[in-house]
């Protein structure tokens, strides 16, 4: 049975980062495992202090656009919050800021927009 509700969870989280994905015209599925970093003192790093990154529980961008990654976390994050991407391949790292939020019962559907160009992510991760 766990693995069951563990499929229902995975579905419904799915669903609700599809839902935000209809706001970014070129979002595309893509399913990647990454690690998740935020930078807890933002606003201090703007001003030349060294960044601060917390780690947030491991999730799956499941849409992507060539400037935006949308993916569902555990913990609630802010419009403009930045986040540290990396893929458990190490073939992505990246530094994002929020754009788009949507919170659910335990869920926060987030798209983060690179703060830098990323050519060809995709394909990379």
């Amino acid at each position: 049975m766990p693995h069951q509700a563990t499929a229902i969870a995975r579905a419904a989280e799915s669903e609700f980062v599809g839902r935000l994905a209809r706001f970014f015209p070129e979002a595309t599925p893509v399913r990647i495992p990454i690690r998740l970093s935020h930078d807890a003192q933002a606003d201090a790093a703007d001003q030349g202090i060294p960044q601060s990154w917390s780690r947030l529980p491991d999730t799956v961008i499941e849409f992507g656009t060539p400037q935006e990654v949308l993916f569902a976390v555990s913990r609630p994050l802010e419009f403009g919050d930045h986040v540290l991407i990396e893929s458990r391949d190490a073939s992505l790292r990246v530094e994002a800021s929020v754009v788009a939020v949507q919170y659910h019962r335990e869920r926060t559907v987030v798209a983060a927009r690179f703060l830098k160009p990323v050519p060809n992510w995709i394909v990379k991760s």
